[in-house]
């Protein structure tokens, strides 16, 4: 699995131009400034927003102008959501504010912890922050792109883990009561993803949005709503595989290349997006329904 793994970085550095020389891997010039704000993870969501705001000031530093870098792009629109789903937690339509605070909580300390390990010796980083990483400073990706970017390496790598560190700290819950609160984020993309959107677009991609008029808001709530709900059923799976740590690796190991294909698919042409997240994601099920069968099974009552 690991030389599989080096395999499919190698060809996919060669599709896109990548030799090693002259990328940025680090985070220079403030390497040791944000080296020191993702050392201590957050504990709420007040210190995850008061620390993506930290990050934004970091970030905004880099090249390739000042509030020009690429993952800052990502990382506006992240304080923008978060921000919001603070503002929701003491409201009436949360169920159970500990839990949707917990996930939060998790969910960034894995962007954190990628953005610690960029240009770290001897730590890698998941190859799907990795495409946008990599392409911070370049300014042929547009700050659109960079977003979308940041939104697939988080939707479609982090957020099941982060379900998963939830549930080992509270308890699993299924398809509990809490599930609801889940999905009340994704109420919160609908409103807020739109107008980012059109703050992140250049000329001609305004354009294309006055045309299609409502059909790409449509699409991309349909795309929130799919995304998000695979990464709960992604979860699901990752969870019956934790007491096997064979199994429970090549699976994480597999859904990071199935985030990785898609963020370089995005930047190619998302037509082919779907199939290819099914197709390179089919293993993941394989995997699971592997272990399933492995599972003795319960005795027929006569």
């Amino acid at each position: 699995m690991g030389a599989s793994a080096a395999r499919l970085r190698e060809c996919r550095q060669e599709l896109t131009g990548y030799t090693g020389g002259g990328a940025v891997n680090g985070w220079t010039p403030v390497a040791q400034e944000m080296a020191d704000a993702c050392r201590v993870p957050p504990e709420d969501i007040a210190g995850v927003v008061a620390r993506l705001k930290e990050l934004q000031l970091l970030l905004n530093q880099l090249p390739p102008s000042p509030e020009k870098s690429r993952i800052g792009q990502f990382n506006t629109l992240y304080l923008t959501i978060t921000e919001q789903v603070e503002a929701h937690l003491g409201g009436k339509e949360v169920t159970d504010r500990r839990w949707l605070e917990v996930l939060d909580v998790e969910f960034a300390r894995l962007y954190f912890k990628a953005l610690a390990s960029w240009g770290t010796p001897d730590i890698d980083t998941p190859d799907a922050w990795e495409v946008l990483f990599r392409r911070s400073h370049q300014e042929e990706i547009s700050t659109l792109e960079a977003a979308v970017l940041g939104v697939n390496a988080h939707i479609n790598h982090d957020l099941a883990l982060a379900l998963i560190a939830t549930w080992e700290r509270l308890g699993y819950i299924g398809d509990g009561p809490q599930h609801p609160d889940y999905l009340l984020v994704n109420r919160i993309f609908y409103k807020e993803i739109p107008p980012l959107r059109r703050r992140f677009a250049n000329a001609w991609q305004m354009e294309i949005d006055r045309c299609v008029g409502e059909v790409d808001d449509w699409s991309q709530r349909v795309l929130v709503r799919t995304t998000r709900a695979w990464a709960w059923e992604q979860a699901e799976r990752l969870w019956e595989l934790k007491d096997n740590e064979k199994d429970f690796l090549q699976a994480c190991t597999l859904m990071d290349r199935a985030a990785t294909i898609a963020g370089e698919t995005l930047l190619r042409g998302a037509g082919i997006v779907r199939v290819l997240w099914l197709t390179v994601t089919a293993p993941v099920r394989n995997v699971w329904r592997k272990v399933r069968r492995r599972q003795p099974k319960a005795p027929v009552k006569v």
